[in-house]
């Protein structure tokens, strides 16, 4: 199926020196033109290019793609020392470009409490546990990745439909534990990890989060929106103790976690949605060695008069051969439906003395903006609830005015619009950063949260954004989701539930448009259209083969789809 012969590793793209007629993707290469590194053929390439939408077969030479064309074109251009592989029929698309997670959470969830497959409380308390057994005393033991959504039943003595703390502080009476919600909008923590933090009756909740009480007044343990900070703070402070080497031991692990992640599930760009300088530094260094795993293209997320200092400084574009951006900042206005964290205009319907929260300040989120014009930064700010989004509109059209289509200002999730909302966001050019896959993860309880008909008119209203002329770009947020583009692409199609259950499957989006979503869209999003997100003549050769077309199987065999080879530069960096 695959034919190996020597492989040139890809050369710096500033050393390009290809011919006219290898650079023309609509006519046969030349005798004369040089070899190419890398050859595929005998494929589907569907390219996302409008100019030439399909092709059998590319030619990759020193990390640019050199030309895309019939087999016969591309084989002249196969020498000695080119690497060709046999598509044998498969398909070849761009890269995945990850249009909002979180890199370096992605990572340390692989190195704590998996708790996304939990279906119970029970299950929980037992894998923290066991958990206790391998930890020494006193050591905090961490988790992420619950959601009380997903359990089959809500344990006796529930307070906001989620336990108190006392089964889990009891299996851990020695250890500080702090588990976090699958949306990353709340924990839940252990009586010595309250303790730690000096959450006491008489704590005030902090502003923007909520200390969840019982009708005692006692912390439950449920920390919504900053609230958590509490425990966080006390946890981190005791990892200050390790050696620089330690602490650079594991950001380099937590790097390749992540890396091993994205690049099996074919993504080869991610955004990484809010990040502090400091691991910015880290990408900067692992960039200079060669080391990062795959593309980033990084929002600065920090106070705003720490920005005002350093924003210059750190503006970034293409540092180490296309590796490392850093030309967005990322804020966030409000929390999670999960976690009843959204802002929203009316009363939550299983709720009803909340609206949600604002957990930062519009008027700190405004000076941002500002600053955003200031030092030509892009704007990204989370916003899920109704209130939330109309607040971001508000304070993107006061600063800058009806048109930001320059600027590619974003709201990151967009998930619930109150409908005049819509129309709005298209007239502002502002991008809806949207997670497909939480649609039909979220989709049993979105009801629940908002009442059928607030769900019907706008909850993931997708076609609704696209037609009145929204772009949308998209993504997981790993790792509150699996990092797989096929999963996330599978629900923008076709908004089948966990249960089977179609989720108001008018909002969904062509084949097409979520692959689009995924690649030239997410480029855009990013300022990167003219190097990636198509396989076009001139681009980055950052490319993936599937197992099955995803443009033509059954619905229900979408999710199936695995991913053969992720190309990076011309690089094969994955391979099942």
């Amino acid at each position: 199926m695959i034919r190996r012969v020597p492989f040139l590793a890809p050369r710096l793209a500033a050393r390009l020196a290809l011919s006219t007629a290898v650079l023309c993707s609509s006519c046969a290469p030349s005798d004369e033109a040089p070899a190419a590194d890398l050859v595929l053929l005998g494929g589907k390439i569907v390219t996302v290019d409008r100019n030439r939408p399909e092709a059998q077969a590319v030619a990759v030479s020193q990390g640019r793609i050199a030309a895309v064309g019939a087999d016969e074109e591309i084989e002249r251009l196969v020498g000695s020392e080119t690497r060709v592989i046999d598509l044998d029929g498969r398909l070849l698309i761009p890269g995945f470009i990850e249009g909002h997670g979180h890199f370096m959470g992605l990572g340390r969830a692989r190195m704590i409490l998996d708790l996304t497959t939990a279906t119970s409380w029970d299950e929980i308390v037992a894998m923290v546990q066991a958990a206790v057994a391998e930890t020494p005393p006193g050591a905090w033991i961490h988790g992420r990745g619950w959601h009380q959504e997903k359990w089959s039943s809500v344990p006796e003595g529930s307070v906001d439909g989620v336990p108190t703390h006392h089964e889990l502080s009891a299996v851990s009476p020695a250890n500080p534990v702090v588990l976090g919600h699958a949306s990353g909008h709340a924990s839940f923590a252990n009586a010595l990890a309250l303790e730690a933090a000096g959450i006491r009756p008489d704590t005030p909740d902090p502003e923007g989060g909520t200390i969840v009480r019982d009708a005692d007044g006692l912390a439950t343990g449920l920390l919504r929106e900053n609230a958590d900070a509490f425990v966080y703070s006390v946890a981190s402070a005791a990892e200050q103790g390790r050696s620089e080497e330690d602490a650079w031991a594991e950001f380099r692990q937590q790097v390749r976690l992540a890396g091993e992640d994205a690049l099996s599930k074919g993504v080869t760009t991610f955004h990484d949605a809010g990040t502090g300088f400091s691991t910015i530094d880290g990408f900067r260094r692992l960039a200079d060695e060669g080391a990062l795993p795959v593309r980033l293209y990084a929002m600065v997320r920090a106070e705003t008069e720490a920005m005002r200092e350093r924003l210059a400084e750190y503006r970034t574009v293409g540092y180490g051969n296309h590796f490392l951006t850093v030309r967005s900042i990322k804020r966030q206005i409000d929390g999670a439906l999960g976690s009843h964290g959204a802002w929203l205009l009316e009363p939550y319907a299983d709720m009803p003395d909340s609206k949600g929260l604002a957990v930062e300040d519009p008027e700190d989120i405004e000076a941002t903006a500002a600053l955003a014009v200031e030092f030509d930064y892009q704007l990204n700010t989370h916003a899920i609830g109704d209130r939330a989004n109309r607040e971001v509109l508000d304070i993107y059209e006061r600063t800058f005015g009806r048109d930001g289509r320059e600027l590619r200002w974003r709201i990151e999730h967009a998930q619930h619009l109150h409908p005049d909302d819509v129309s709005r966001m298209a007239e502002l050019g502002v991008i809806a950063s949207v997670q497909g896959v939480h649609a039909t993860s979220d989709a049993p309880w979105i009801p629940i949260r908002l009442g059928f008909e607030r769900a019907r008119t706008g909850a993931y209203v997708w076609r609704d954004l696209m037609d009145a002329g929204v772009l949308i770009n998209n993504g997981t947020d790993a790792p509150v989701e699996d990092v797989s583009p096929i999963a996330s692409f599978a629900s923008s199609v076709h908004r089948i539930d966990r249960n089977g259950e179609l989720f108001h499957p008018e909002q969904s989006m062509t084949r097409m448009e979520a692959l689009e979503s995924y690649t030239i869209n997410n480029a855009y999003a990013a300022f990167e259209e003219e190097l990636k997100g198509s396989i076009t003549v001139g681009k980055l050769a950052d490319m993936v083969i599937l197992d099955r077309d995803i443009m033509t199987v059954p619905l229900e065999e979408i999710a199936d789809t695995q991913v053969e080879m992720t190309i990076i530069g011309g690089e094969v960096r994955y391979e099942r």
